[in-house]
């Protein structure tokens, strides 16, 4: 019986022909068990991707067959943005991810010294936290939570609620580009000591933060959508935001919900929430949009920001652990 033979490496040409097959059977399952929005790049697009350095690939090799992957990126944020652990039907997975972040942790020392690690471990990749714990991980539990827009119950209970009048002084307009800087001032306010700062680090700061809002209404992350954005105003001031965006042209997320410390606790978030929704609402109504659901996230232990969300149509579709490793430097 031939001796099997493993190693890890950074996937190179020698393996584009080998390594295919892995990548098409990640595909398969890219929607159903790890949850993407969308189909992910097909397979030359995703070499095309990697040879312009967007991204970055580790293959777990088996007598030169590549059975499992590791994809991260260091091109979008200031972390390092470990995307994807996936092991070829599932299989060995724990022992397969293990020698791949090893690898990925050597690879990106350098980085490590300034920057977080975060890894979103959506699906089976749920089974290996208790192994990239004892290299040093640390979690945040994360619920992602849906408003269907073809359910008629969602609109039902969002109908229902018991919004009454926004308090005085309070008014809610859209968003525009007069408002940047005041989003960053609330954002970062709102964010700078929350689990989202743990694995974002630009969220410490006014400059980062404005990274972060700026690739928001400049469409790096998704499609930017300032209508249906909405501005909570104190006496004229904002006070509070909730960005929209679109992704494949049907699916609505919120990426950033932010009321400033001082208004927080007084019931607005339901007003501003409920605005974004009944917009993007009416540009579906109005077939500006083919636009079949709304979404969004929020930590597991977040009751009021659940209990919010369930009153005005969402529903809680999945949770997953998001991992981050803390720089080396810094912690």
């Amino acid at each position: 019986m031939q001796e099997l033979t493993r190693c890890v490496k950074v996937l190179s040409r020698k393996y584009y022909a080998a390594f295919k097959p892995l990548y098409e059977d990640f595909c398969r399952s890219a929607v159903t068990e790890y949850k993407f929005e969308l189909e992910p790049l097909d397979y030359d697009s995703f070499i095309e991707s990697l040879e312009n350095r967007l991204i970055n690939c580790i293959i777990y090799i088996e007598n030169e067959i590549p059975k499992a992957f590791l994809v991260y990126t260091l091109a979008i944020s200031e972390s390092i943005e470990l995307n994807i652990i996936h092991s070829q039907n599932f299989e060995h997975l724990a022992q397969r991810s293990c020698a791949l972040i090893k690898f990925f942790m050597e690879e990106v020392k350098t980085e490590r010294r300034e920057k977080v690690v975060c890894y979103p471990m959506l699906g089976k990749q749920k089974g290996i936290v208790g192994e990239i714990s004892l290299l040093g991980f640390k979690f945040v539990g994360i619920a992602v939570l849906r408003f269907l827009l073809h359910e008629t119950t969602s609109r039902q209970i969002l109908n229902i609620a018991a919004m009454g009048e926004l308090p005085k002084d309070y008014s809610i307009k859209y968003w525009e580009d007069k408002y940047m800087n005041d989003a960053v001032r609330v954002v970062q306010n709102a964010f700078s000591t929350s689990a989202d700062a743990l694995f974002d680090t630009r969220f410490a700061s006014l400059d980062g933060t404005y990274d972060i809002l700026n690739k928001i209404v400049t469409n790096v992350y998704a499609d930017f959508f300032p209508a249906a954005s909405s501005v909570l105003l104190y006496k004229g001031k904002p006070a509070g935001f909730c960005f929209a965006n679109v992704t494949g042209g049907r699916i609505v997320n919120i990426p950033i919900f932010a009321i400033a410390k001082e208004h927080q606790a007084k019931g607005l978030s339901k007003y501003l929430l409920a605005e974004t929704l009944n917009r993007v609402l009416a540009i579906s109504d109005e077939n500006q949009l083919p636009i079949t659901e709304i979404n969004t996230n929020t930590e597991t232990n977040n009751f009021q920001a659940l209990k919010m969300y369930r009153n005005l149509g969402f529903k809680e579709d999945y949770n997953y652990p998001q991992s981050y490793l803390p720089a080396t430097n810094k912690f």
